[in-house]
């Protein structure tokens, strides 16, 4: 399982089971998420790979806010016809 910055991706343990997270960083064999609410920009969350699964969205992190990052998490959770190679900027 690869995960890349920018992997949009569901947290499958811990108390944020089943959330969307955005990947915005792996360092050290771990990967950093956040949402943009509970979890900021400023203060990812490390998470090990073996607790969060991967979708296959990716969203472009240049110039991300937490703003844009809570509207493109909400936009994949409304949306039901998103391919699997679909890329949101």
């Amino acid at each position: 399982m690869n995960i890349d910055k920018g992997t949009l991706v569901r947290a499958s343990a811990g108390r944020d089971k089943d959330s969307l997270f955005v990947a915005v960083g792996v360092h050290d064999g771990f990967v950093y998420i956040c949402d943009g609410k509970s979890r900021p920009l400023e203060r990812p969350k490390r998470k090990n790979p073996k607790h969060i699964s991967p979708t296959h969205v990716t969203v472009e992190t240049d110039g991300l806010t937490n703003k844009k990052l809570r509207r493109l998490i909400n936009q994949f959770m409304t949306r039901t016809d998103i391919q699997q190679t679909d890329t949101f900027e």
